[in-house]
């Protein structure tokens, strides 16, 4: 599975409509540690399985988003699981407690 991109138009089909939990990161294209933290999330969709879902969201282009769930910093990690936030990890985040948040909500 690929990371999808999600904006103020496809947020309720893409996240809380979601059947499984979801990743939810809010980078700016211009942030160097969202730019470092691309990879992780790259890795963790492609291992997703479908037992989750990665999506980006980017801050510049979904205003909406950003105001909804309070996003004060980049990059910001939000696990929603039945249509609501389940946890929020602030700053860059190693794969291992990624997994380790998603595994949390999962369990």
């Amino acid at each position: 599975m690929s990371v999808i991109e999600v904006n103020d138009r496809n947020f309720i089909p893409e996240v809380q409509c979601s059947e499984v939990p979801v990743l939810l990161d809010f980078f700016g294209t211009w942030c160097v540690p969202c730019q470092r933290f691309a990879p992780t999330v790259e890795e963790l969709a492609a291992e997703s399985e479908g037992r989750y879902k990665v999506c980006k969201v980017d801050v510049n282009a979904a205003p909406g988003l950003v105001q909804q769930f309070r996003i004060m910093s980049v990059p910001t990690v939000l696990i929603v699981s039945e249509g609501q936030e389940a946890l929020r990890l602030v700053g860059w985040q190693d794969k291992a407690q990624l997994l380790q948040a998603l595994n949390s909500i999962s369990a």
